[in-house]
């Protein structure tokens, strides 16, 4: 299991039968980012392989 594996379990046993919208997680993502600028890099390639999941689908 890796480091971020705890987090994501968290986040899954905390929230996982919550349904939220993507611009409410983007919205998330910013304040995060605004409070935490050493990830901004992370968290833009994290929010850019959201945004593109579905272009390997297309792709095929």
């Amino acid at each position: 299991m890796y480091f971020t594996d705890r987090g994501i379990e968290e986040l899954d046993s905390r929230r996982g039968e919550q349904e939220v919208s993507l611009a409410w997680l983007a919205t998330q993502l910013r304040i995060f980012v605004d409070l935490n600028p050493e990830f901004e890099v992370p968290v833009e390639r994290l929010a850019t392989w959201l945004a593109r999941l579905d272009d390997d689908l297309d792709d095929e």
